[in-house]
């Protein structure tokens, strides 16, 4: 095995994090040949450590798949500028909504991601969330704390927290709380 070089391919290189639609933010560990059916390829090598997983993409089909480098500092800005805006939930079933929000999360596109996750989130004084929400919230909150976390040189958990704080500062979620305690009060009465 030859010593890791650091070497760079339609401008990705090695060590670098890159963001794999499907997958979230990953790290290009080396970039080798192997052949595949007789033809030689050259795979980027990336690791995404969380997943526990290693993926092995051709360089020529980069992007095709919609691989990318991480975002900019002002597109990141932008994206928790999005999670303070008001929640636009369609009037559509359910599972066409949920088709919706897996295309926008593995989409690679981080105010997409973000949408989603201002969409779903759900603070205390509202309604709990099904099953399949949660887990939707979830994979995009996941998805969108590691790009900023990769972005910022943070924790993920510091991550979360900042945009959690970006969610805190949206317009209000749930009745305002004059109306829950005039409904509790109208609730005792009846």
């Amino acid at each position: 095995m030859t010593p890791k070089k650091t070497t760079q391919r339609q401008g990705f290189k090695t060590n670098e994090f890159i963001v794999y639609p499907a997958h979230g933010v990953g790290q290009i560990v080396s970039i080798e040949e192997q052949e595949v059916a007789g033809a030689r390829l050259e795979l980027f090598v990336i690791n995404f450590v969380k997943d526990k997983m290693t993926l092995r993409v051709p360089t020529s089909k980069v992007a095709t798949v919609g691989m990318r480098k991480l975002a900019e500092g002002t597109l990141v800005k932008r994206a928790l500028e999005t999670l303070k805006g008001r929640a636009r939930i369609k009037r559509t079933m359910w599972s066409r909504r949920a088709q919706e929000y897996e295309a926008k999360i593995n989409s690679g596109d981080i105010v997409a991601i973000a949408e989603v996750v201002r969409d779903l989130f759900r603070s205390e004084n509202q309604p709990e969330q099904s099953y399949s929400e949660r887990q939707l919230y979830e994979a995009a909150l996941d998805r969108l704390s590691r790009e900023i976390a990769a972005v910022q040189h943070i924790t993920e958990t510091e991550a979360v927290k900042e945009i959690e704080a970006a969610l805190a500062k949206g317009p209000r979620r749930g009745p305002k709380p004059a109306e829950a305690a005039e409904e509790a009060v109208e609730e005792e009465a009846a």
